[in-house]
């Protein structure tokens, strides 16, 4: 009597497969690149033209201020209470939290000391946006624009997040449907926040052509330098620290491991969101010797909280917008942004725009004036979306193979020969495994899933 519901589902799996909703966001991805270029296009042949323009990119940016509240308040709630889940699962959870704690620290600061070295944005001078100075009537771009909700102070809501959180903890069983009902508050947020990304090429558009209006070709260089030294960046990260880790701790080469997960990042790359090989993950590292409990803890506590990639853009980006307003920021507010943006960016690490949302929230609670120079960002952001996405998905492997290892729960030979190819991955293996079974075998992986978290993309943070 037992087995019969579960074959008739398979049965009617077999038969009739859930059809899943179509992924659009490569043609929002579409769409930024060629708003950039016409933006850029229209800065440099018709510069007054562009200037006017800017108030398209100034009211994408007060929308995105419009949501760092919510986000931050639902992220930081449901991140606290994500932390004590990860903590009771024992020696594994507690090893993940902390490593995933000391590796994002160590990327901002490797931030950092990047954007101190290169100066990214030096030259350009943004200034803020005044009704005055934008194209048209004044009075009907100053009416549409007080349409739009002003922000919430963010340290405030911070603070009263993390209290709500801790608060919720030492409720035990009792907070429970408090918690539900921020997840699905939290659900209309990220829902909220896809909307307003779809506005994201209007926004980079009218942005990108005001500020090479201004500029010219001088913000075209900057926005490549950052560019650059971004991917130049995760790539060192990648290569030199968690190869090293990787080396020292295991034994294994990080080029062999990025060869054994090539066909990840292809499909990463191809779809923006690493959230699309987290089965695969799964599969992969069960294979290359890691022990199931392992895999199925420290994968999705890393796809909720690991942030390498997204550590370095923040930093970067945030020098990048200080330095371009002419108002650098010292060095007392780059280590308290970077405390602040460590907090903040915890459970968000899944949500699509979360990492553009992050970023002006630790602007808004540092240096509200800079906000204005966002706009440029968001023309570039989706650039430097796959480069993080990447990082994470890296990050999130050496970590499963570390953690295995410190947890002796890793076959180092089978690891060895599934990176050298002496043992193959079956792909048909996975046939199964994407509709669904891995998540049925692998509870410890989805013990936390929330309808939530399926709604996210991409991890673009």
């Amino acid at each position: 009597m037992a087995t019969l519901p579960s074959n008739a589902g398979v049965a009617e799996a077999g038969a009739t497969p859930p059809q899943r909703k179509k992924d659009r966001t490569h043609w929002l991805y579409i769409m930024v690149i060629i708003a950039v270029v016409l933006g850029a296009t229209i800065g440099l042949m018709a510069p007054e033209a562009g200037i006017a323009l800017k108030p398209l990119g100034t009211a994408f940016v007060a929308l995105i201020k419009m949501i760092i509240a919510p986000i931050i308040f639902c992220t930081i709630v449901l991140g606290v209470g994500s932390v004590a889940r990860a903590a009771t699962v024992g020696k594994v959870g507690g090893l993940a939290m902390v490593y995933f704690l000391i590796m994002a620290t160590f990327a901002l600061f490797i931030g950092l000391v990047v954007g101190n070295l290169i100066h990214p944005g030096a030259g350009l001078q943004l200034e803020p946006y005044k009704e005055s100075a934008g194209g048209g009537d004044g009075s009907t771009v100053e009416f549409l624009m007080s349409l739009i909700p002003g922000s919430i102070p963010v340290l405030p809501t911070l603070v009263l997040a993390l209290l709500v959180g801790f608060a919720l903890q030492s409720m035990g069983k009792a907070g429970e449907p408090v918690i539900n009902g921020i997840r699905h508050i939290q659900a209309v947020v990220f829902k909220l926040m896809m909307m307003i990304m779809w506005a994201a090429p209007v926004g980079a558009f009218g942005a990108i052509a005001a500020v090479v209006g201004a500029t010219g070709w001088a913000a075209i260089g900057s926005m490549a330098i950052l560019m650059g030294a971004f991917y130049l960046t995760c790539a060192l990260f990648i290569v030199i620290v968690l190869g090293g880790l990787l080396k020292l701790v295991t034994g294994l080469n990080i080029f062999r491991l990025m060869k054994y997960l090539a066909r990840e990042y292809l499909l990463i790359f191809s779809t923006s969101s690493s959230e699309s090989a987290l089965p695969r993950l799964l599969a992969k590292m069960e294979h290359a010797g890691v022990s199931k409990p392992v895999v199925g803890i420290t994968v999705p506590t890393g796809y909720s909280f690991n942030l390498d990639g997204t550590a370095i853009y923040l930093t970067m980006a945030s020098l990048f917008v200080s330095t371009a307003m002419g108002m650098p920021m010292n060095l007392g507010e780059q280590i308290s942004l970077l405390i602040f943006m460590i907090i903040a960016s915890k459970g968000a690490a899944g949500v699509t725009g979360a990492g553009l949302a992050t970023l002006a929230a630790g602007l808004q609670s540092h240096r509200p004036e800079l906000l204005d120079g966002m706009g440029v960002i968001v023309g570039i952001d989706k650039f430097m979306s796959e480069c993080r996405a990447l990082t994470n998905f890296t990050g999130n492997a050496v970590a499963t193979l570390l953690i295995g290892k410190w947890t002796k729960e890793i076959d180092i030979d089978q690891a060895r020969a599934a990176l050298n190819g002496s043992s193959p991955f079956d792909e048909q293996s996975l046939e199964p495994d994407v509709h669904g079974t891995v998540a049925e075998e692998s509870p410890a992986a989805t013990a936390d899933d929330t309808p939530d978290e399926k709604e996210r993309v991409a991890v673009t943070a």
